[in-house]
């Protein structure tokens, strides 16, 4: 069995080719036109796997702390050519968005990624790009258990959760820009219940 770490470090090869998707057996290039998600219906929404991860400063954060907000939750990596071309477009899109619900929450999966020893490490390179981009948002450090919980096998990966806390949507590889905004704006305006 390929553990977490060994499975997306072995992705970093495919990286080079643009974002990867990896799906019924076949690589795929999403960085043309971008992946597009349809929202789940509601009744069809499933929880989302709940987390206990730690910030740059060491506090501890679920992301079940969130509930009754929309979550942009994306799973990325320093070295992800996908994840930061997205990154720019998530820091406009938390600006645009904080203040009508909306939440974004960046995951590193660097440890997976560049196969570092640990999360010092790891924040060794998330820190200065974090710093350097601006990003306003709340980031965290990926673990294997997260990792496991929301199958990572690929990067970037993005979720749209609900207010609820359910998975609405999944993006796996470079979003479409336009789509993700208009999921976010729908999700923005459905009833919290």
């Amino acid at each position: 069995m390929i553990g977490a770490r060994a499975w997306i470090h072995g992705l970093v090869a495919l990286a080079a080719l643009g974002t990867t998707s990896l799906g019924a057996g076949a690589v795929t290039s999403a960085a043309a036109s971008g992946v597009k998600a349809t929202l789940q219906p509601v009744h069809d929404r499933m929880p989302a796997p709940d987390f206990i991860l730690k910030d740059a400063g060491g506090k501890t954060v679920r992301l079940s702390d969130y509930r009754g907000r929309v979550v942009l939750l994306d799973f990325w990596a320093t070295k992800c050519g996908g994840c930061v071309e997205e990154i720019p477009w998530f820091i406009e899109i938390a600006r645009k968005s904080a203040g009508k619900g909306l939440t974004t929450v960046g995951v590193s999966e660097d440890i997976a990624y560049s196969n570092l020893k640990g999360p010092e490490e790891a924040w060794a390179l998330v820190k200065t790009f974090v710093r350097d981009r601006k990003v306003p948002y709340t980031i965290l450090m990926g673990d294997d258990a997260v990792t496991k919980s929301y199958g990572i096998m690929a990067l970037p990966l993005t979720y749209l959760v609900d207010r609820r806390g359910r998975v609405a949507a999944q993006y796996t590889g470079l979003v479409d820009r336009a789509d993700l905004e208009t999921n976010v704006q729908t999700l923005l305006t459905e009833s919290p219940q």
